[in-house]
């Protein structure tokens, strides 16, 4: 069985994109919707950066689903690949979400990039810039971090933001929680504890604001129900309810990437093979470390397609 894997924030870079639109008409087509949705030239943009713009949340989050449904496209128009016949499970890490939903059927293009603008902004409103950080803790697993980001919080908000993989967890709130949970983790045994070079505190309770500017933009947008079951972050469990699909859309603003899970949930469901679709290759790797029997690669450029297509054509 197969799944599709879509990336979230932290795998953008210029020239992403670029190299699937100037080889496949699929993916100019998405690059030019996405551009005309926003009023923007983000294709531009990711391809002639400078780093720093595309590194805004407000960009990063519509450009890398732009690179993702891009090379999507690209998967269907060159190898064929249906859905429905040929994937049991799409799943997007964080704002990768839309991008699987985008894949699904669930959400448009534009509505997707239209959503995600509003969610970059939003979750960078959310907090003022310097009174929220994020930390990765690295060689320890959730439910001790669980139990450092309590005693870090004093009054404070401190989350596990992400529970990307065994012995990667992250922790977001409020900067000086966030660095008394990394000095705590220094002596509980963590291999490394560091501070994330990031703009706003994501996935705790901080970004309240932000899941609130979600819900009203979500009431306004169509959601159909996904042709292959959607394994959501919130819940690491499939969900098929377009309803269902809003609510964890809104929840997951706030609440933990449980990424670990999400992959685990897939395997154990019998998938034992996934492809990363978009930009890098951050989540192959965190599958290859969850799922080690399975089989995991990337397709972001056009020099994957050979690699990708004996996995994904039958």
């Amino acid at each position: 069985m197969r799944a599709l894997i879509f990336p979230g924030q932290g795998s953008q870079g210029v020239g992403m994109g670029q190299a699937l639109a100037e080889s496949f008409p699929a993916a100019r087509a998405i690059f030019q919707e996405v551009d005309d949705t926003l009023g923007q030239d983000l294709s531009g943009l990711m391809r002639d950066g400078p780093a720093e713009e595309i590194n805004l949340t407000a960009n990063a989050q519509p450009a890398l689903m732009a690179v993702s449904v891009a090379a999507f496209r690209v998967l269907q128009s060159e190898l064929g690949l249906d859905l429905h016949r040929d994937v049991a499970f799409v799943a997007g890490h964080s704002l990768g979400e839309y991008s699987a939903l985008v894949a699904a059927g669930c959400l448009s293009v534009a509505d997707a990039a239209r959503l995600l603008r509003i969610r970059g902004n939003a979750m960078q409103k959310a907090v003022p810039v310097g009174q929220g950080a994020m930390a990765a803790l690295l060689g320890l697993d959730r439910e001790p971090v669980e139990e450092i980001a309590r005693e870090a919080a004093q009054g404070e908000v401190c989350d596990v933001a992400n529970d990307n993989g065994p012995g990667q967890v992250v922790v977001s709130g409020h900067a000086a929680a966030v660095q008394r949970a990394v000095t705590i983790a220094q002596g509980r045994g963590a291999r490394r504890a560091v501070m994330l070079p990031v703009s706003a505190p994501f996935h705790c309770a901080l970004m309240a604001p932000a899941a609130e500017a979600m819900r009203e933009a979500l009431a306004g947008v169509t959601i159909a129900a996904p042709v292959v079951p959607v394994v959501a972050n919130i819940e690491a469990a499939p969900i098929t309810g377009p309803e269902d699909i809003r609510d964890a859309l809104v929840r997951q603003v706030t609440g933990t990437v449980r990424w670990r899970e999400s992959v685990d949930r897939m395997a154990r469901d019998g998938v034992d093979i996934f492809v990363e679709v978009g930009a890098g290759k951050v989540l192959t790797g965190l599958v290859k470390r969850i799922a080690s029997g399975a089989k995991a690669a990337p397709f972001g450029q056009p020099g994957d397609l050979d690699a990708v297509r004996p996995l994904l054509v039958s």
